[in-house]
């Protein structure tokens, strides 16, 4: 017969957050989830908040206390994802870890506190006793609907984990932006006199859930308009190219980089600057583009 109990010191948080922080610091050591981080996901979050709510014994029962526990980490699961949406660091492992983390401390905190300035004879208790030698008596439908039903259960949380832990390649995607001297779209210069000086902030923010090291290359392009006969539009051709420069920037998942890029133009010329972003030493095509136009006189 196996036993456990507790009720005096409270093993239940104890092991919560012992293992809530013991996740986190994984995760942020090996940057990856495996089925060790599906608790801190479908279960415990939950379970300490209700610990906190109802810290007595006699408030709810186990079985009542459990089905919250499962249902409310859903909820703050839900609550968190959408939080971290709204924000620049995304819905990704170590963020989302993070902020789970985060939650389930402080909440357990919260717990312990309320539980600990209760008698010992009100505190939440647990005694469990489990005998191998009943469940060998137990009928053959019970234990495979026993079976079948514990499956369920675990199969549901590891898909439910892996889908809020596990990175979306949908959401694989770098932001290469260009901004002005005042830090907004509006004001990046469309006319310069000759040899004046300027600037522009180039940004990078990674969310490819991976490191990468990026390549951008500026061009400064000559352009010139040509009418179109046969569309009747007017075209853009490009007259000549002259590669201005190229740097190297490395990111971590879920980093941002701005840098202001200074530059001037002397010659009278309508021209096309191009800010060319590649990816991992991949320079067969660009990975994204941008280009400003700009008429010098």
């Amino acid at each position: 017969m196996t036993r456990l109990e507790f009720q005096e010191r409270p093993w239940d948080l104890y092991v919560c957050l012992s293992y809530t922080l013991l996740i986190v610091a994984l995760v942020g050591v090996f940057r990856e989830g495996n089925f060790l981080t599906i608790p801190i996901v479908v279960f415990v979050p939950g379970y300490v908040l209700i610990a906190a709510i109802f810290p007595r014994a006699d408030e709810i029962d186990w079985a009542e206390r459990i089905a919250l526990s499962f249902a409310l980490s859903i909820a703050a699961v839900t609550l968190v994802g959408g939080a971290l949406d709204l924000t620049t660091f995304g819905i990704r492992l170590l963020s989302s870890a993070t902020t789970l983390g985060m939650f389930t401390v402080s909440v357990g905190a919260l717990a312990y506190w309320r539980r600990v300035r209760l008698p010992l004879s009100k505190r939440l208790s647990l005694k469990l006793e489990f005998d191998a030698g009943r469940w060998r008596h137990t009928g053959t439908l019970d234990r495979i609907l026993t079976v079948a039903v514990v499956a369920s259960l675990v199969v549901a949380a590891i898909a439910l984990a892996f889908t809020f832990l596990g990175p979306s390649q949908r959401q694989r995607f770098t932001d290469f932006y260009v901004l002005g001297p005042n830090g907004s779209a509006s004001d990046i210069p469309s006319q310069l006199n000759v040899s004046e000086f300027t600037y522009v902030t180039l940004g990078i923010a990674n969310h490819e859930f991976v490191d990468v090291s990026y390549t951008v290359r500026t061009d400064l392009v000559g352009v010139r308009i040509v009418y179109n006969a046969t569309s009747r539009n007017n075209e853009t051709v490009e007259v000549n190219r002259t590669r201005w420069s190229s740097f190297n920037v490395l990111l971590a998942d879920g980093q941002n980089w701005t840098q202001p890029y200074f530059f001037q133009i002397n010659n009278t010329s309508l021209c096309k600057i191009q800010f060319l972003l590649f990816k991992d030493n991949d320079f067969s095509t660009a990975y994204r583009e941008l280009h400003l136009y700009i008429r010098v006189g």
